[in-house]
């Protein structure tokens, strides 16, 4: 777990792609995997980030749109971790 944690940090970090954009790529592929936790998890850390409903909607139009109804499914899901998480979750300024 410790080398897990080592390597999400690395590839999560800032760069040419933001952090922002890289959680929310996260969130993709695990609406695209059907991972509840790594839906929770993923969202989580996008409301830390400050993400936006919009960008996170946009993120999931493009997983229904590539995933079909399943991706749809696990989309909802998304946006109901988003809405449950959102009042109480700490930001990260970056």
């Amino acid at each position: 777990m410790q080398g897990f944690n080592l390597m999400a940090k690395g590839a999560l970090k800032e760069g040419a792609v933001t952090a922002l954009n890289k959680e929310l790529i996260a969130l993709a592929i695990g609406v695209a995997s059907r991972c509840d936790a790594c839906i929770g998890f993923h969202v989580k850390a996008l409301i830390r980030r400050g993400v936006t409903r919009e960008q996170l909607m946009e993120t999931l139009a493009i997983c229904t749109y590539m995933g079909g109804g399943p991706s749809l499914m696990y989309a909802a899901e998304a946006v109901r971790a988003y809405e449950e998480f959102l009042p109480a979750a700490p930001r990260i300024n970056t």
